[in-house]
This record gives structure tokens, sequence and C-alpha cells, in this order.
């Protein structure tokens, strides 16, 4: 089941996002989120008419998806930038699909031109991913990240909605 998040889901969220933040290079933040800072982008995002999702089975997080504006400033209001993060579980089964349809669909009916993916070039799998389902890859950008006392690339890609 694909539902949108509400505060409540905090905790899960934050417990099934840190381990891929502290101990992969899927995102180049090396900060574990709190309850209450997952809380606060959950209602901002919904205020700013963005969505949060989340993809349920029975009372099992396996995974969520989110969007918000690619960079700041009215210029860029048609285009956002999402995340995507599954439990390895639900990895391979269809859910990241899920989640990403659900979340495209919001998007384009909130009049959003495209979504772009930034995806760490240490994450061969995420790309992967993303082609499958439609993004290009149109820029490398060279060492933008630093995480784990090295600096790593980031593929900018991108899917017109």
């Amino acid at each position: 089941m694909i539902r949108p998040a509400t505060p409540d889901d905090a905790g899960a969220i934050a417990a099934l996002w840190n381990p891929w933040i502290t101990g992969t290079a899927v995102t180049f933040n090396p900060t574990a989120k709190t309850p209450d800072e997952v809380a606060a982008m959950i209602a901002t995002r919904r205020a700013a008419g963005q969505e949060f999702l989340l993809a349920e089975d029975g009372e099992t997080l396996l995974g969520f998806a989110t969007y918000a504006q690619f960079r700041g400033g009215a210029g860029y209001v048609r285009t956002m930038e999402h995340s995507v993060i599954l439990s390895p579980a639900a990895r391979g089964h269809g859910t990241g699909r899920a989640l990403m349809a659900a979340l495209e669909s919001h998007a384009r009916a909130a009049g959003v031109h495209q979504m772009m993916a930034g995806v760490s070039a240490e994450n061969p799998a995420g790309r992967a991913f993303h082609e499958k389902i439609g993004y290009r890859l149109i820029a490398t950008l060279p060492q933008v990240g630093h995480k784990f006392g090295r600096y790593m690339d980031l593929w900018l890609m991108q899917k017109f909605l």
C-alpha cells in the first residue's frame, strides 16, 4: 500500500533512512535524521504542495519517496528533485517503481515539468533503477560529494513529466 506520510511516521522513516545515511555512500549527507527533522520535512513539503509517500506491507515500512524544489527561486518552481529510499528487503520487488509512479503522478498533477535525481556514482544500482523508469543521465559532477574521507562524483539524471 502507498499512502502519504504523516508526522506520526517520522520515527519509522528515520529508522529506515539512517542506515543508508550513516553506512553507505547512497547519500552524501553524513548526519542521521531525527524524527523531529523528518516530521518537519513532511510538514514543510506538504505545505508547499509537494509530497512525501510511504510504501507499507501491513505495519512494515518498505520505503518512501519524496520531492521538493530542485533549487530555490521562482525560476525553478516547476523543476523538482526527489529521493527514494527502500528497505533492503523491498529492493527488486517493484516497490520503488510503485512509489516513483505515485510520486510522479502527484508532481504531474501539481504542474511539475521535470523531475531530477542526484545519484551517487557509488550507487550503480540507483542509476540502473532510474534508467529503467525513464530517467536519463545528463551530467556527471566530479567530486561534488565528500563522505568517508573521500570525494565522490554525482550523476545528475532527468525525466520530463
